[in-house]
């Protein structure tokens, strides 16, 4: 009996891993391409090798050092920003008695999750864009407009609250799993000997979220790099290539669309092996400071 559900468990991951050596492992031939003049009409196979000159000339593009800028800054900006907020939102939801009001409030904050990013600026743009609600309003009390949509300086704090907005109530989940972990008996004791509520929260829900908390920062820092394409494809044209260039549009911009998909390929692999070495460093800091991480040696 046990040999055959252990079959019948194999059997159904065999679609989960044929999606991942499809869609994760195969591609990963075309790094190739990193080291060639890769040209589409002839393959991979018969595309002439350069070694590292897609390299050497990625690392004197001045286009390349402006985009490798707006990403570290505007990753620095949503780690300080953006992390928190699920874990007080997870601490909000689990003071909520009611269940019925913590399904709908849940409920809420997770659909913004559902929408395209096209949607969401959408939105965005009839809110705070040149004819949106607020410069409306800010217009006919003869106040004058504020400028948000458009603005390369605070486009930073745009994107960073379109994150917020869409992903936030997403984001929640696994901290609110954390939460249902620990042991409601740990809060019972605290009350009788006196501890409030944030006592308890600060010497017994944060600790038991702690482990948690260092495992989503640093699959956050091994993903810094990767700040968002289409969130930023879209928004462009409207606040100028100089704030709104972060790696993945530099790759799309500079190699796709130029047909130089080699030079797209040099950008790309860059930006993974300093993902890789993110994800490393931070693991290794987590194992520091005594806890597990993504993984131990």
């Amino acid at each position: 009996m046990r040999i055959r559900r252990d079959k019948t468990l194999l059997l159904m991951t065999v679609p989960s891993i044929a999606l991942l050596l499809v869609f994760n492992y195969a591609p990963l031939f075309g790094l190739a391409t990193a080291f060639q003049d890769y040209d589409p009409l002839i393959g991979v196979w018969h595309s002439q090798w350069v070694g590292f000159d897609q390299f050497r000339q990625l690392f004197h593009d001045p286009q390349f050092w402006d985009s490798l800028k707006n990403t570290i800054y505007l990753s620095f900006v949503q780690l300080i920003l953006f992390f928190p907020i699920p874990i007080v939102l997870a601490l909000l939801l689990n003071t909520v008695l009611s269940t019925r009001v913590r399904n709908l409030i849940q409920s809420v904050v997770y659909l913004p999750h559902f929408f395209s990013w096209v949607l969401t600026i959408t939105i965005f743009q009839q809110m705070l864009g040149g004819a949106g609600l607020l410069n409306q309003y800010l217009r006919s009390h003869g106040m004058s407009t504020w400028d948000v949509m458009t603005n390369p300086h605070t486009f930073a704090l745009l994107v960073t609250g379109q994150a917020v907005w869409k992903e936030a109530g997403w984001g929640i989940i696994v901290f609110l799993a954390a939460l249902a972990g620990i042991n409601r008996e740990l809060y019972e004791a605290a009350a009788a000997d006196g501890a409030g509520r944030w006592r308890r929260m600060w010497h017994i829900t944060l600790p038991g979220m702690r482990g948690v908390i260092v495992l989503m920062l640093v699959l956050r820092l091994g993903n810094a790099l990767s700040v968002g394409f289409e969130q930023f494809l879209i928004q462009r044209d409207a606040v100028g290539h100089s704030s709104a260039d972060v790696l993945d549009t530099f790759s799309f911009y500079y190699g796709i669309a130029t047909n130089n998909y080699s030079y797209g390929a040099a950008a790309g692999l860059f930006k993974s092996v300093i993902s890789l070495l993110l994800i490393w460093g931070a693991n290794k800091l987590a194992h520091a400071f005594g806890e597990d991480g993504l993984y131990r040696a």
